[in-house]
């Protein structure tokens, strides 16, 4: 018979599995979000590139 101990285990490795599932569908609906923004917002959307470019370029290692 097994120990409690390891049904635990199983259910944090399947909350764990269960986590990251959920983690990539808010990330690719946010990708989504921020496509569709820039498609309806182009001059909003450069500017923001521009800021980022300019962020980049300052930003000391």
């Amino acid at each position: 018979m097994p120990e409690p101990e390891q049904y635990e285990i199983a259910s944090e490795t399947e909350s764990d599995a269960e986590r990251r599932r959920r983690r990539a569908q808010f990330l690719r609906e946010l990708n989504e979000a921020k496509a569709l923004r820039d498609r309806v917002q182009p001059r909003r959307a450069r500017a923001a590139r521009m800021r980022q470019q300019m962020r980049m370029r300052t930003f000391r290692w």
